[in-house]
């Protein structure tokens, strides 16, 4: 997995499309407050159980998502999923529907984000209900090359099985 983050993902957080999509994300929730942002964590949960979901089909429908779908299409497998948070933990972009929107309490962004620059974090195997399969995930900082500040995170989940 060490060696998929390095020659793979770095390659994929580095793009233009993802560095982007935080930064405008970053200004534009800057001034969100915790009860805001679990306001919105809150919106989302009711979503994914909802016909009409019109936060995550927002989410869904930008050019972060598309980018991060074809990553994970290009992996053939290899890769069941992949989101990219901001610098408070709440997705940016997916490749899937997530069951929250608010990654920021979890050690998927705590041990990335919160862990500095070049930042790489990778939880235990556990069965996925969903796929039948054994997966880890993954979880990188991302850095603003001109700057040098951390600006997000990435989540890759990846199927231990095809490794």
């Amino acid at each position: 997995m060490r060696d998929f983050a390095n020659s793979t993902v770095k390659n994929w957080i580095a793009d233009p499309v993802v560095v982007n999509a935080i930064k405008a994300q970053n200004a534009k929730h800057a001034g969100l407050s915790q009860s805001e942002i679990d306001r919105l964590d809150k919106t989302w949960r009711a979503e994914t159980g909802a016909s009409s979901k019109p936060m995550i089909d927002k989410v869904l429908a930008n050019q972060l998502s598309a980018f991060l779908a074809a990553r994970k299409n290009d992996a053939q497998g290899l890769v069941t999923e992949v989101f990219v948070m901001d610098n408070q933990g709440l997705n940016v972009g997916q490749s899937d529907m997530t069951s929250d929107y608010w990654q920021g309490d979890e050690a998927k962004f705590k041990k990335s984000f919160g862990a500095g620059p070049n930042a790489l974090f990778i939880d235990e195997v556990e069965k996925d209900e969903s796929t039948q399969t054994f997966q880890s995930q993954l979880s990188m900082s991302i850095v603003d090359d001109a700057t040098g500040e951390v600006i997000g995170a990435i989540t890759v989940g990846i199927n231990v099985e095809q490794l």
